[in-house]
């Protein structure tokens, strides 16, 4: 007996592929197993073409051993009755089904295998890819992060939810065939895509379930949905059925939610890409078959989408697919339902009111424009089109317009008159004939693409729109000729056609026997023999020069060479987060240096952009050469995170580390992360500590906390407070001299009224950067909409994402919700903050030494602090009341003034014991520390004795 028998269907009804190369490859991965002990069990259809049938005789002839074909009773055509005769005919103890196409991961039947063992489940599941797009790009459905974020086993599949809600078990996973044959499981043959219904009823019979959070199959076909709809309908019937039938109501209403989201909202996707009779034809099956309400807790265009579908209107579907495409643009003329709710048209008065299309004026709003036509007519290019124009945004002005095409890729534009605009109260309708023969002249090269985009111009105010279409749109005949500058060889005809992103644009192509035959010479000259060859050169080449960029490559010339160049007298380089900013405790001393006129010659880094930072300071990109250059020519490196880890910091160079905030949460070496690493990691770390010469403290906790995480010596501490809550502490004081208005000028740059108090919410980090260095987009714990909705006449929402996070805010009122996350210096917010609103994030340190309201919202406080670990107990000694969730939040900023009295002994308590060295002098106590010359000589006497570190 095998360890695993995997049953590959070759042809069969209702959904059966008769494809030979699919077959061959689903085979071909059982054969590739680093499991041996595996069997190929083909399934041939009686009625399978001759192709599938030698394919499948050659498998069989080939490795006899391990693949087997069997021919089951002619009457079983189905693809669910070749499947069970599969089934019957497997010797393994466990069993998995391919479809033909799908792949097996080389080490897929021996991940299944060790975990069915180990936990002596009955099924094990796995994840699974699927092929999306025309390129063979292999992607994992999202929701399979959550479900196989671990190995784990449970009891039942109601612990794991997804295995039912989703389509999880349509492949990826095997049964133990002992238990198979105990339950009797079988596939219904009557059923198409009965792969859905067969795992859910598998999981719910053999009870104890092993998931595996390795890749198990790659391959799986995106099912049909425009012809396969009823079929996927029913399978999902089924399966609701059956979670009715155990009694779970609930994971029934999940299951109708994620099919809308997983089939019906794909399919109206699909629509721009279907001939017009085809969504006709969809649209008219989808009203037919599609009687069960649309659920109501859907995001707003899933929702519109689903109502659109079920309604058989296939025109509004189109509509709906462009917005699920670009949720910002405007694609209806949304109108007023009853309580000032936003409705997405007459006829579909889904609420929309979150997407906030209400709040953006012409010029701001992103409006969709539907090519109604595109023909030729007289030589020219006859374009019509409507404009989506809601009531609201109407400026009053009359309405001109341009139609332009823009090279893709470049600078080039040419417009063409638009002689016909009309505007009928909700759109406006347009009309332009565009003479492409004379008027667009492209060179020939690299400028063959050309995009549409229509200009509208109204009282001085612009709104330019792409050209949406569906793909059958321009008809196939329509063509004009072309002159490019380089001459008709380049090319002779240009050519109307709809993008892959539904928007309209002119190609030049070569129609003619010389252009042609220019084309085709060109493609020889460039793959060729020797052409590869230089490319394949030029390729090497630019992977050396690559690798002479590279960040490991500039670590080891820095180390090795430029650490031994003379420091220059004088130079300080600055950074601030990592060069994400300027502002923080090194812009608060490079300020104070500035304000001394101390002959110092400063050096800012930037990580992506120099805006924001000193013009009378030398910008240098993050590392960049220069940067390394600076560095290591520096009399002092100042910083408030950490300059790169491998980067050695020359025998000469004072490091001064502001450090970026007191600790709540453990840090470190204290934190479990840190001390679960290996010793040369946390040796990395260590070293990279060492590097400090100065560590400003703000008080004894950060001696306890933070210094003992990194095992910093008392030498190295300075008492001064940190340099950038000078500026907090003066503005305390002004207000408590002077009051607080006149507000601090950056409310007047942010547009926030006099009247309206200001409440910032700074929550903490939560995990690492994206990929790529970019910020990872974070949804926030606090529903930013519904604080607009409660508070938004008396309060203004300030939102700072943590410096390696970017937020992600709905679309509110003007006024309500503002994001500060890019502003370079938080203590300018803080000073303008009349509230702070945040969870474990060291700003509530600063912002108690301005003697305003804090209020923290930490719905997850015992699992963060369990989690990540704490230096303290947050509920005990919190500057402000800690809510634990959003109805106490708000209940707590509707009542500010009588919380703020019950706290106020409370919040200067936490100011004392946190802040007790910030007096509004640190910036000028660091300066004469560190950088006078008094301070210098004893620093540089000192760091000579530490040399080599």
């Amino acid at each position: 007996m095998t360890d695993f028998s995997c049953v590959i269907t070759a042809g069969g009804e209702n959904g059966g592929s008769e494809d030979p190369d699919a077959l061959r490859a689903s085979v071909g991965s059982v054969l590739a197993q680093s499991l041996r002990a595996a069997e190929a069990v083909v399934v041939l259809a009686p009625g399978a073409d001759a192709a599938t049938r030698t394919a499948a005789r050659a498998l069989a002839d080939g490795s006899p051993d391990r693949v087997r074909l069997i021919h089951p009773d002619p009457a079983a055509r189905t693809t669910g009755a070749l499947r069970n005769a599969g089934l019957d005919a497997a010797t393994g103890r466990y069993v998995l089904v391919l479809t033909p196409g799908e792949r097996l991961h080389r080490h897929a039947c021996r991940n299944l295998w060790q975990a069915g063992e180990r936990s002596r489940a009955d099924l094990v599941a796995g994840r699974w890819s699927r092929t999306v797009g025309e390129g063979g790009k292999e992607q994992e459905p999202p929701w399979q992060d959550e479900l196989y974020a671990r190995s784990r086993t449970v009891a039942r599949f109601a612990e794991a939810p997804h295995l039912v809600v989703r389509d999880a078990l349509v492949t990826g996973f095997c049964l133990r065939r002992e238990a198979a044959l105990r339950h009797g499981l079988r596939y219904e043959e009557d059923l198409a895509h009965g792969e859905i219904l067969f795992g859910p009823l598998a999981a719910a019979a053999v009870g104890r379930i092993a998931l595996v959070r390795r890749l198990i199959v790659t391959g799986r076909a995106v099912p049909d949905r425009a012809r396969d709809l009823t079929a996927l309908l029913e399978a999902h019937r089924r399966v609701a059925g059956a979670l009715d039938a155990h009694g779970l109501p609930a994971l029934r209403e999940e299951r109708e939610r994620a099919f809308v989201q997983d089939h019906l909202v794909p399919l109206a996707r699909s629509f721009p890409r279907l001939p017009a009779a085809r969504r006709t034809r969809v649209a008219a099956t989808a009203a037919r078959v599609l009687t069960a309400p649309v659920p109501p807790e859907l995001p707003p265009l899933e929702r519109v989408a689903a109502t659109l579908l079920a309604r058989g209107d296939a025109e509004g579907v189109l509509t709906a697919a462009y917005a699920l495409s670009r949720p910002a643009t405007v694609c209806t003329p949304v109108t007023a339902g009853e309580g000032g709710r936003v409705e997405w048209d007459d006829r579909c008065p889904v609420d929309v009111t979150e997407l906030g299309h209400q709040y953006r004026e012409f010029g701001e709003a992103r409006l969709m424009n539907r090519l109604t036509r595109c023909t030729a007519e007289e030589g020219r290019l006859l374009l019509e089109g409507r404009l989506v124009l809601p009531p609201h945004t109407v400026p009053d002005a009359p309405f001109t317009a341009t139609l332009e095409f823009r090279a893709r890729g470049g600078a080039r534009a040419v417009a063409f008159p638009v002689d016909d605009v009309r505007h009928d109260g909700s759109g406006i309708t347009w009309g332009a004939r565009a003479d492409v023969t004379r008027l667009l002249r492209p060179l020939g090269v690299r400028d063959t693409a050309w995009d549409a985009r229509l200009i509208v111009e109204a009282g001085g105010v612009r709104s330019v729109s792409d050209l949406f279409g569906p793909q059958d749109l321009v008809e196939r005949a329509v063509r004009f000729t072309a002159r490019p500058r380089l001459g008709q060889l380049a090319g002779d005809t240009w050519e109307p056609y709809i993008t892959l992103k539904d928007h309209l644009a002119l190609r030049l192509t070569a129609r003619r026997r010389p252009a042609r035959t220019t084309r085709r010479l060109v493609r020889y000259a460039t793959h060729f023999r020797p052409a590869r060859k230089a490319k394949l050169l030029a390729r090497a080449l630019r992977k050396r020069l690559d690798r002479y960029r590279s960040r490991s490559f500039k670590a080891t010339a820095y180390n090795a060479w430029l650490t031994r160049l003379p420091v220059r007298r004088g130079s300080v380089v600055f950074e601030s987060h990592m060069g994400r900013c300027y502002g923080d405790s090194p812009r608060a001393v490079h300020e104070e240096i500035r304000r001394q006129g101390l002959k110092l010659r400063p050096t800012w880094s930037y990580d992506t952009s120099p805006a924001g930072f000193p013009a009378d300071a030398r910008l240098v990109r993050r590392w960049s050469w220069r940067y390394l250059w600076a560095l290591a020519r520096a009399e002092f490196w100042v910083d408030n995170q950490g300059f790169p880890q491998n980067l050695r910091k020359p025998a000469r160079t004072t490091y001064l580390q502001t450090w970026h905030g007191s600790a709540y949460k453990r840090m470190g070496l204290d934190e479990t992360r840190v001390r679960l690493q290996n010793a040369p990691q946390r040796e990395r770390l260590q070293q990279a500590v060492h590097r400090f010469d100065h560590f400003l403290v703000r008080s004894e906790h950060d001696v306890a906390t933070l210094a003992r995480a990194y095992r910093l010596r008392e030498d190295r501490l300075l008492r001064t407070g940190y340099p950038r809550n000078d500026a907090l502490i003066a503005e305390r004081t002004r207000t408590e001299t002077e009051g607080r208005l006149p507000r601090p000028p950056l409310a007047t740059a942010l547009g926030i009224d006099d009247h309206k108090k200001v409440v910032l919410y700074a929550p903490t980090f939560r995990g690492g950067p994206a990929a790529g260095g970019k910020q990872a987009r974070r949804r926030l714990l606090l529903d930013v909409r519904e604080f607009a909705e409660r508070f938004g006449d008396s309060y203004t929402l300030l939102v700072r994402a943590h410096y390696l996070e970017a937020a992600r805010l709905p679309v509110c009122p003007p006024g309500t919700v503002i994001d500060v996350s890019r502003h370079h210096d938080v203590s300018e917010i803080l000073a303008l903050a009349d509230v702070l609103v945040t969870d474990y994030s060291s700003i509530m340190f600063d912002f108690a030494l301005l003697d305003r309201p804090v209020v923290l919202y930490a719905p997850d406080l015992d699992a963060y602090a369990e989690e990540r670990g704490s230096y303290f107990d947050l509920r005990e000694k919190a500057p402000g009341p800690v809510a634990a969730t959003q109805e106490e939040l708000f209940a707590e900023l509707a009542e500010l003034k009588k919380s703020d009295i019950r706290h106020t002994s409370h919040r200067a308590a936490f100011a004392a014991e946190f802040g007790a060295y910030d007096r509004g002098d640190a910036a000028r106590r660091v300066v004469a520390a560190v950088f006078s010359r008094q301070g210098a000589s004893r620093i540089t006497d000192h760091h000579d004795r530490g040399a080599g570190r």
